[in-house]
């Protein structure tokens, strides 16, 4: 067994840069649904849309032809313990760009033709999402070898994605043909919403306790506690969104029963989101203190918070009170400015050439070589 040190290649991209997509594209999502100022930001959201939309063709076709040109990359990439966590990141980007499309599409595209781009981004970031929640566990439980501290917030980018694709599988159903194969769409949305909230569930318990017994690292790696928010936030969308079409899907009293849900797991899940905020801000703050260098994991801070604003509109809508139709403009005030703090710090490191080099593993991480973890 050994570890893996700093390899001696050139600038490349990994999965990870696929975070600024999705934090792009969470903003313009987030924007055209706020509560009472929503209606005028349109314009607003479509350009961020685009801009999204042009940054996920463009690290695509990188990442296809840096892959083409040096394999070896991606196999290292794909072998890395921590940058393995990652490769979540790109479906959900897929999956972001979909619900733009539906929400947005319709100002440059024919309704056909929006339908046909959401349609194939959401099917490819749906069997990529849940491909990342498989292939990336088991990788973990076999074959890297990871001390007891070792978890952190990046180990939920392989499942968050089922929960993502959850969320834009309803803005779909409606276009779904047939009331069975509607019927079917909304019970493995609600399938996929249970994959990744369980194994987030896990997760983010192991993060705690590696926050109890070892503390945080005050480095680069604080930023992915920010993710924890993301299952916590795209499930009370995903919830909340299912529930709206459940009533137009199935019957009472099961339809009215699944509406419910929104609020009953909504509000709750909603407080621990705020909560949990509350540690993380307070950690990222220390850590910044102690000179925190930028890495791209600080966009750890865009997705996750934008999850939230949705997740805040959605009890918005189904609540119908004025405090969450605040808490959402509010919450959508804090994704701008976590968006021009990473943008900013993503631009200076481009510059400087350092977030092009390849990472350093976490000493918590090690990965085993040749023989299968469990016969060690």
């Amino acid at each position: 067994m050994s570890v893996i040190t700093e390899p001696k290649f050139g600038k490349e991209i990994g999965p990870n840069w696929f975070a600024s997509v999705m934090g792009t594209g969470i903003i313009a999502n987030a924007a055209v649904g706020l509560p009472l100022i929503g209606i005028y930001l349109t314009d607003f959201a479509l350009v961020v849309w685009l801009l999204a939309a042009t940054l996920l063709i463009i690290m695509l076709a990188v990442k296809i032809i840096q892959t083409i040109i040096r394999p070896e990359i991606i196999k290292r990439q794909f072998n890395d313990p921590v940058m393995a966590q990652f490769f979540g990141a790109p479906p959900m980007a897929l999956l972001t760009i979909a619900g733009g499309t539906i929400l947005m599409g319709n100002h440059i595209f024919a309704a056909e033709t929006v339908l046909i781009i959401a349609w194939t981004l959401w099917l490819i970031g749906t069997f990529g999402g849940l491909l990342s929640a498989v292939i990336i566990p088991f990788r973990l439980f076999t074959h890297y070898e990871v001390n007891s501290h070792a978890a952190f917030g990046g180990w939920l980018m392989p499942v968050v994605p089922p929960m993502v694709s959850a969320t834009i599988g309803a803005m779909l159903i409606p276009h779904a043909q047939g009331i069975v194969l509607q019927q079917t769409l909304l019970y493995a949305c609600y399938a996929m919403f249970g994959v990744s909230l369980i194994a987030a569930m896990i997760i983010i318990t192991l993060i705690w306790n590696r926050l109890a017994h070892a503390g945080s690292s005050g480095g680069a790696r604080v930023p992915t506690l920010w993710i924890v928010l993301g299952p916590l936030g795209q499930s009370i969308t995903a919830i909340g969104a299912l529930g709206t079409v459940a009533l137009t899907v199935v019957d009472e009293p099961i339809a009215n029963s699944l509406n419910t849900m929104a609020i009953l797991y909504g509000v709750p899940v909603w407080g621990f989101a705020l909560f949990w905020s509350c540690i993380a801000g307070l950690l990222t703050l220390r850590a910044m203190r102690r000179k925190m260098p930028f890495a791209l994991t600080w966009w750890a801070f865009t997705f996750p918070v934008g999850t939230c604003v949705t997740g805040t509109t959605q009890l918005a809508l189904h609540t119908g009170l004025p405090v969450f139709q605040w808490a959402a403009i509010i919450l959508f005030s804090a994704l701008i400015c976590a968006w021009v703090i990473a943008a900013i710090g993503t631009v200076k490191g481009f510059k400087g050439g350092h977030i092009l080099k390849p990472a350093i593993n976490s000493p918590a991480v090690q990965v085993s070589k040749g023989r299968d973890k469990d016969n060690n």
